[in-house]
């Protein structure tokens, strides 16, 4: 397997050291400044433990674990976004179409709700009205709305879009995204499957072809191995392990980086081909030859976030209320270096995006947003106004992940406490009651206690939390 290190989404990596058998054990050392140095593992096809540990003061106070399977025909792709520590799902919020995965009866949730699947799982998305789970077997259960075939499975039987159902793919999976009606996974040997549609202002564009969607998973051609996914509402951004940025889907805002905007409706004479065909989003370096390399990607509703191998923050996509920290308020349809995040003397680690907001984290553990205020989506207090910078969210502990739902912010503390803020409309704060919240509130409920927050995942209606019982964090 060829394995290339280099700057992390959340710092420079320190140290790999693989847990392994005595007769395996290597340690691998890595500088802490940017390298684009490759490094030859020789392994067998069984399991690798890689451990990612972080110098940085103690934001990250956790060894992040990548776990990597060695074949010789197909190395395995890894990314530090990768998640493996297994948790329970749970949900809250509308549930009119089953996207809480508790059966047909139950329409909402004012507090979070456990959802009964059949193994543990390590990564949870929202998607505008379903709900993808990967399983800790690196196996995918999807549940709620499968009008365009975002679940990837047969819905035929009365009331099965409302409990988890598991999506038919041989491939193990690492990752998983889900937009409003699309879904991808990312096998471990770095190919990308896709189901569902993509859809623009006057309806569905299809997904791998002009107004065809597929209720199951389809390859999508890429000959280059992807790291990491990551979907908006209706684009997908695919990361490669050469540093490059593919991007499919609805481009009428800007969102794919690479369609100018006389052609970003439906394709211009090119038609459709042109938005959902994946390509390169191009991105030139210092040099006149050189290439922009990225080590990470997000994605908001209709925008894009890619952070570059020297940290540095490109955006593209809708702006309109300053969510890309620009100065105007124009859409962005090709990467523009992001000046308002070189504020912060520490580097940016993760970002999130609802419709007109964006939240982010650096790597000293503070919370920013930035972007449309209304209905407290910003998290900055009672009567805050629009930002178009990144301004820090008060009352906060340490924050190792943000996420955003369409008018909805959380962040999730070092401690595995979820905090809320926003819309209040559709239950989905946790606080049991219909109030917008302003500030940051900290998620209560039966099914938190005793428990650690893992990660949080938030769609147009409901959110999904994965948590872990704390003796066994």
């Amino acid at each position: 397997m060829v394995l290339t290190l280099g700057q992390g989404n959340i710092g420079s990596f320190w140290h790999i050291d693989s847990k392994m058998p005595a007769k395996r054990r290597m340690k691998i050392l890595v500088p802490e400044e940017d390298s684009t140095e490759t490094k030859k593992v020789k392994g067998k096809k069984n399991p690798l433990e890689f451990s990612f540990h972080f110098p940085r003061g103690d934001f990250y106070q956790e060894t992040c674990t990548l776990t990597c399977s060695f074949s010789p025909s197909h190395p395995a792709v890894c990314h530090p976004s990768h998640r493996s520590q297994p948790g329970l799902v749970l949900t809250l919020g509308q549930g009119n179409v089953g996207q809480l995965g508790l059966g047909e009866d139950i329409m909402e949730r004012k507090k979070p709700a456990l959802v009964t699947l059949p193994e543990m799982v390590v990564q949870v998305e929202a998607g505008g009205m379903h709900t993808v789970c990967l399983s800790q077997t690196g196996k995918i259960y999807t549940f709620g709305c499968n009008d365009e075939g975002a679940l990837g499975r047969d819905t035929s039987a009365e009331g099965s879009e409302s409990s988890p159902g598991l999506v038919e793919l041989q491939e193990k999976v690492v990752q998983v995204s889900a937009g409003d009606s699309h879904t991808a996974a990312l096998t471990e040997d770095g190919r990308v499957f896709v189901w569902g549609s993509f859809r623009d202002n006057n309806g569905v564009i299809g997904l791998l072809e002009p107004l065809k969607t597929s209720s199951s998973p389809v390859l999508l051609q890429l000959n280059t191995p992807v790291v990491k996914i990551v979907s908006g509402n209706d684009h997908l951004v695919m990361l490669t392990v050469d540093g490059d940025l593919f991007t499919c889907g609805c481009g009428e805002q800007g969102q794919l980086g690479r369609v100018p905007a006389l052609f970003a409706t439906r394709g211009g004479r090119r038609g459709l081909e042109r938005m959902l065909v994946p390509q390169l989003v191009p991105v030139r370096g210092r040099g006149r030859r050189s290439k922009m390399r990225f080590q990470d990607a997000f994605c908001g509703a209709y925008f894009t976030f890619a952070v570059t191998r020297e940290g540095h923050i490109y955006g593209f996509g809708l702006s309109n209320y300053h969510q890309l920290g620009t100065q105007d308020t124009e859409p962005c349809f090709s990467p523009q270096n992001l000046t308002s995040f070189k504020n912060s003397t520490k580097s940016w680690v993760g970002f999130s995006g609802g419709q007109h907001h964006t939240v982010c984290v650096d790597s000293e553990g503070k919370a920013y947003s930035l972007g449309r205020a209304e209905y407290g989506r910003l998290g900055l207090g009672t009567g805050a106004e629009e930002k178009s910078a990144p301004t820090v969210i008060p009352e906060l502990p340490s924050i190792i992940s943000v996420a955003c739902g369409a008018s909805v912010g959380y962040a999730v503390s070092s401690d595995g406490r979820a905090f809320a803020w926003g819309m209040g409309t559709n239950y989905q704060l946790g606080t049991g009651e219909e109030d917008d919240v302003w500030s940051p509130v900290e998620m209560t409920g039966k099914q938190l206690e005793n428990r650690r927050v893992l990660a949080v995942s938030s769609g147009g209606q409901h959110t999904v939390l994965l948590v872990s019982d704390k003796e066994q964090s």
